[in-house]
């Protein structure tokens, strides 16, 4: 029985310093991107994005936690806005802040408070493509230590990135859907 133990023992301790040994070739950054081409002009793309008051139509953490709650402060929209956010162990609780705007590109300071905290930057760039628009969501931050241990069972890329996706398609929806109706004879 001892032996079992001695042996089990062993295995644990290889288990958690191979995860160890494999979190530590982990990048220091991580960088997470995402694009839709929506059929409506970067000037009718832009407001979604540049005001936070615009986003329960589409961020995909807003349908995460329909009780979260939200508080908004700095400028209406675009360089100043903040958004601050408390919600489940889903979302977590966090700010944001908007620091570029013009309507080829939003960038947003992002500091998360819960499950971990964290500081990133995420940059929204709006490219004309024909009569659409190509929009390209991307998110950059430190990878500390903790976090990449938690690489070693899940990458950012794929969490995030699944999530980028849904808020890339309700964007588009959205922004589709309001080309649409501003398109529609009075």
């Amino acid at each position: 029985m001892k032996k079992a133990i001695t042996i089990l023992v062993a295995l644990v301790v290889l288990g958690v310093a191979a995860v160890l040994a494999i979190a530590a070739t982990k990048p220091d950054e991580f960088h997470v991107e995402r694009a839709q081409v929506i059929k409506a002009s970067p000037e009718k793309i832009y407001p979604q994005i540049n005001d936070y008051h615009n986003w329960t139509a589409w961020s995909p953490w807003e349908k995460v936690d329909p009780k979260m709650k939200r508080s908004y402060s700095g400028a209406e929209s675009g360089v100043g806005a903040k958004y601050a956010w408390v919600g489940n162990d889903d979302v977590g609780e966090g700010d944001m802040e908007i620091v570029e705007s013009d309507p080829s590109k939003i960038v947003i300071n992002l500091h998360f408070v819960k499950p971990f905290e964290g500081s990133n930057k995420a940059v929204f760039t709006l490219v004309p493509e024909g009569e659409a628009t190509k929009v390209t969501w991307a998110m950059n931050g430190d990878s500390p230590f903790m976090c990449k241990v938690i690489q070693v069972f899940m990458s950012m890329d794929e969490c995030c990135g699944k999530e980028f996706e849904k808020g890339l398609a309700s964007l588009k929806t959205v922004s589709e859907q309001q080309t649409a109706n501003t398109q529609q004879p009075i």
